[in-house]
């Protein structure tokens, strides 16, 4: 895997590169702050749960490795934007340091050469891609229309990350499988195993936004409370016993001092453990969907995912 990624990096600074220099270093800038690239990661080890024995994973896969990170990367610079974000990755964000229209016209240009990517690896991914591109900005949406909504539902919630964030880590998978050439069901497994993989993560990546530091996070903590973007973890406290105070600070603009309170409320409050126990199921729905399989060098790294995320949620349910 580590020796694919390598292969995954150089292509996709290849792929983010144009004929102008200043698009060229608006477009790469967050390739060189680095990143997990789990979904990369999703693909060739999708593909890889096809072989028997450890192999160089084939060009197919880095090809849609590559799309997928792009259209990851495209929509952090789409998402800085709506958020007014200064900081991503420990680096100043895109539209910081370059102003919106810069930074909108560089995710497009990186979407753009994803769909590219995809369209040389066959119809079907091309059109997967395409709809998954679709279903992130319909979950982006979904959030956008509950912003300072204290009345957010769960499934509202849910529906919002099934788009956002799930979406893309169950195409990741399926384009693996897809391009190695596995069977129906067999690829109906790795995506599932994608899918509830996103769901449980984004909904620890949201309890973390809660428990964690600025500098754990490489972002300011508590921004999505500032952003009016209510999460899970406030949803079911909003619901709980401890509902109606949270819901006076909330429902409008924030200054730091309501949001720290705000934030504490929730720290103490029955919504994270409930919101945990929530990833927890997605996070063993995701392994039990590996469990169909035979056994191979991709189910051995998918597993290996599933149960480092397991971790962390066991590390989001102790907050220091």
């Amino acid at each position: 895997m580590e020796a694919d990624l390598a292969r995954v990096e150089a292509e996709l600074t290849a792929a983010a590169a144009s004929g102008d220099p200043f698009l060229t270093e608006i477009a790469t800038h967050l390739i060189s702050a680095g990143g997990k690239r789990v979904r990369p990661g999703f693909c060739v080890a999708a593909a890889a749960t096809a072989l028997t024995v450890d192999a160089p994973a084939s060009p197919q896969a880095v090809t849609g490795a590559v799309a997928v990170e792009l259209v990851h990367l495209g929509s952090l610079y789409h998402d800085d934007v709506m958020d007014e974000a200064v900081v991503r990755r420990t680096v100043d964000s895109v539209n910081a340091r370059w102003g919106n229209l810069k930074a909108i016209l560089a995710g497009d240009f990186l979407l753009a050469r994803a769909s590219e990517l995809a369209a040389s690896l066959g119809v079907e991914v091309a059109g997967l891609l395409a709809a998954t591109i679709g279903r992130l900005c319909e979950g982006q949406v979904r959030e956008l229309q509950h912003a300072f909504d204290v009345d957010r539902s769960r499934e509202a919630y849910l529906a919002s990350i099934d788009g956002k964030t799930a979406s893309l880590l169950g195409a990741s998978c399926r384009i693996g499988g897809i391009v190695a050439e596995l069977p129906g069901e067999h690829t109906d497994a790795v995506t599932t195993f994608g899918h509830s993989y996103g769901m449980a993560f984004q909904v620890v990546d949201d309890v973390l936004d809660l428990v964690s530091t600025e500098a754990d996070l490489g972002k300011p903590a508590g921004h999505d409370l500032e952003e009016g973007v209510y999460t899970l973890p406030v949803i079911l406290t909003l619901e709980s016993e401890r509902g109606p105070e949270l819901r006076e600070l909330l429902g409008g603009p924030v200054d730091a001092a309501t949001r720290d309170k705000a934030i504490a409320i929730v720290r103490d409050g029955s919504g994270i453990p409930a919101a945990i126990d929530i990833a927890r199921g997605y996070a063993d729905a995701a392994r039990d969907a590996l469990r169909a399989l035979p056994p191979s060098p991709g189910v051995t790294g998918l597993t290996a995912a599933a149960d480092y995320l397991l971790d962390s949620v066991e590390a989001a349910a102790q907050p220091s």
